[in-house]
């Protein structure tokens, strides 16, 4: 059983009425045109809302008390006008009274398959010119807030469990202690914040260790990479998160710079210059090579809103800037960060974040444009304004870390068997001189 209403308009209606989630439970030309179907269906399933459809209009009613004959102050009628809602407050009405063969505002007729409007309650909503308005169909939802105790509660165990998967995660075959993921993307789309919001859950509250701001070629200016220590154990998580200058049509970071960087040759605090890459004879430069110290997994960064901007200059450069990082062995991966930004999105759609329309049409856009594949684009949302840890943003953010730290495992199990086995041997030596430094 599917509801008539697109998508848009129930999104909008779920707003509107501060924030629902909808059960369809009637619905006319299923259950029949009957008024006693409908009440029996119905009756006494909490908040309702009925919706009913005419051959040019879509309004209904939104009854808040739905409870053994006790009427409530005031409903809500309300009628579409394209893409958006009037309404007006009519009442008061249980569920019940709607039905009853007596002069009310709104009152509905099934088996007769009319709805009587008062004159004073139209010229209120402003859009019927009769009293009597013919239905082709009728719906009924209960409406449950989206964010219930129920939910929350799964929301908060969900959290607990990818925090202790990451705490407990060991990189594949313990070829590295801990996984590099480098951070890229146009300036100002949320790298550094990504960082901060990841450091936040693992310490408990709201940090800003890596600066941000709105300057137009970026604040980062430096390559930094973040070793983060857990605020329950004190001890480093499996993960550094580097982070490096925006991607920019203006003065951002040099493309030739990518492979020094994933190949592990640029270090800590290096300070970037956009018009001449990091080269051997640099007194920075590091000149051994090890696993530890490269990339493993790289994130491009882009801000949900601005997708549809991007100018054809940088997404050029996006694409020669992943096909570098392709081509050093790595598979890229998407971060969407500000989609608790987007229009129509709440703070219940975040639960299901990937199901909602614009979230998926930003995706696809995503990949249409800049050819990532759909299965590797994440959403997440970062602090940025916030004093206070939300346990769904925490969720989103950590889902995509361990995405992540899943896809440096594929480059690890994917490296040559010489490669691994040097590796091993490396990892065998500093831990055996960690064990006999005091001895």
């Amino acid at each position: 059983m599917k509801t008539r209403l697109t998508w848009l308009q129930e999104k909008k209606l779920q707003n509107h009425l501060g924030g629902k989630q909808f059960s369809l439970l009637f619905k006319a030309s299923v259950h029949g045109f009957c008024d006693e179907n409908l009440h029996s269906r119905c009756f006494c399933q909490g908040p309702t809302l009925i919706v009913i459809y005419s051959s040019d209009h879509v309004f209904g009613l939104y009854i808040p008390q739905n409870d053994k004959n006790k009427a409530t102050d005031s409903c809500l009628l309300f009628a579409f006008e394209e893409t958006e809602i009037l309404g007006c407050e009519i009442g008061p009405y249980n569920f019940t009274t709607i039905f009853f063969p007596i002069e009310r505002e709104f009152k509905i007729n099934l088996f007769r398959k009319e709805v009587k409007i008062s004159l004073d309650t139209l010229k209120k909503l402003k859009l019927f010119q009769h009293q009597i308005i013919s239905l082709e169909e009728c719906e009924a939802f209960r409406c449950e807030d989206l964010l219930d105790t129920r939910k929350m509660n799964g929301v908060a165990e969900l959290r607990e469990n990818l925090l202790s998967a990451i705490r407990t995660y060991k990189p594949s075959r313990d070829l590295v202690n801990q996984i590099r993921i480098l951070l890229l993307g146009p300036v100002g789309a949320g790298k550094s914040s990504f960082f901060n919001s990841v450091k936040s859950v693992f310490r408990g509250y709201v940090t800003h260790q890596a600066v941000v701001g709105s300057d137009r070629t970026g604040i980062s200016k430096q390559y930094r990479t973040y070793s983060i220590n857990d605020g329950k154990t004190v001890k480093p998580l499996p993960f550094i998160l580097c982070d490096s200058v925006g991607l920019s049509e203006e003065e951002g970071l040099c493309l030739d710079d990518i492979p020094y960087i994933l190949k592990g040759h640029v270090p800590d605090k290096y300070q970037f210059n956009f018009m001449k890459p990091i080269t051997p004879d640099h007194e920075s430069y590091i000149n051994f090579l090890s696993l530890e110290n490269r990339i493993h997994c790289v994130a491009f960064v882009f801000d949900a809103n601005s997708i549809e901007q991007l100018s054809n200059e940088m997404v050029a450069k996006v694409k020669k800037a992943r096909r570098k990082v392709i081509k050093c062995g790595v598979a890229p991966v998407v971060l969407l960060t500000c989609v608790d930004t987007m229009d129509l999105i709440t703070r219940g759609d975040l639960i299901n974040i990937y199901k909602c329309m614009p979230v998926k049409l930003k995706r696809e856009e995503v990949h249409k444009k800049l050819g990532f594949a759909l299965s590797d684009i994440l959403v997440v949302s970062n602090y940025t304004s916030e004093w206070n840890l939300d346990p769904i943003k925490d969720v989103l953010n950590l889902s995509a870390l361990r995405q992540m730290l899943w896809a440096a495992d594929d480059f690890l199990e994917d490296l040559p068997l010489e490669k691994k086995q040097q590796s091993e041997k490396s990892i065998s030596q500093k831990n055996w001189k960690k064990t006999n430094r005091w001895s």
